[in-house]
């Protein structure tokens, strides 16, 4: 029997679990990709601070747009969470971002991943934004999970993180509501 995981706005009471996932995938995701002693002083506690006063400024309206999400698992609360909003982006024409999407390292390759970017994209949706992209670690194994869910490999770049070149890979979808009619 498959388990039934729920997707859900995050509150302020998911920050550690969130920090915790934050820091566990960056740790198990990025290992010989980003300085080592980066990811080692990585903290938990840091941040599911940060991650508290972000979904906080969220629910107050005190950001033009944004939604944090979680995957909970029956019984064991987030496994997984990710992050949308207004793109960052001043170069590429898409107006939505999906800035994160984290599942742990034990709860991945179970389909999550999939299930939390549609409800990202349903949130982008239903906010009024027509298309998405999402910035990958170019080394980053997980960016073929962004081509198999139809992402256009759109643009690249490197940018100094932690003390290193890290280069980034882009990938868009231009027509969220055609997406998301066709996946469902």
């Amino acid at each position: 029997m498959a388990l039934a995981f729920d997707i859900r706005e995050a509150t302020p009471m998911d920050s550690d679990a969130i920090g915790r996932i934050h820091v566990e995938a960056w740790q198990a995701t990025y290992a010989g990709m980003i300085e080592p002693g980066y990811l080692a002083r990585l903290d938990p506690g840091t941040w599911a601070t940060r991650w508290r006063e972000a979904i906080g400024r969220q629910r107050a309206g005190r950001v033009r747009y944004g939604k944090v999400l979680v995957i909970c698992a029956p019984d064991q609360g987030p496994v997984g969470f990710g992050s949308c909003g207004r793109t960052r982006s001043q170069t590429l024409p898409y107006d939505g971002e999906i800035e994160t999407l984290y599942i742990h390292p034990d709860w991945q390759g179970q389909g999550l991943g999939r299930e939390l970017l549609v409800a990202l994209f349903e949130e982008l949706s239903a906010a009024g934004f027509l298309s998405a992209l999402v910035w990958v670690v170019a080394a980053n194994p997980s960016r073929f999970f962004y081509e198999a869910m139809g992402g256009e490999r759109l643009a690249e770049k490197t940018e100094p993180f932690a003390g290193c070149p890290v280069a980034q890979v882009a990938y868009g979808w231009d027509d969220l509501v055609g997406w998301l009619s066709a996946w469902r």
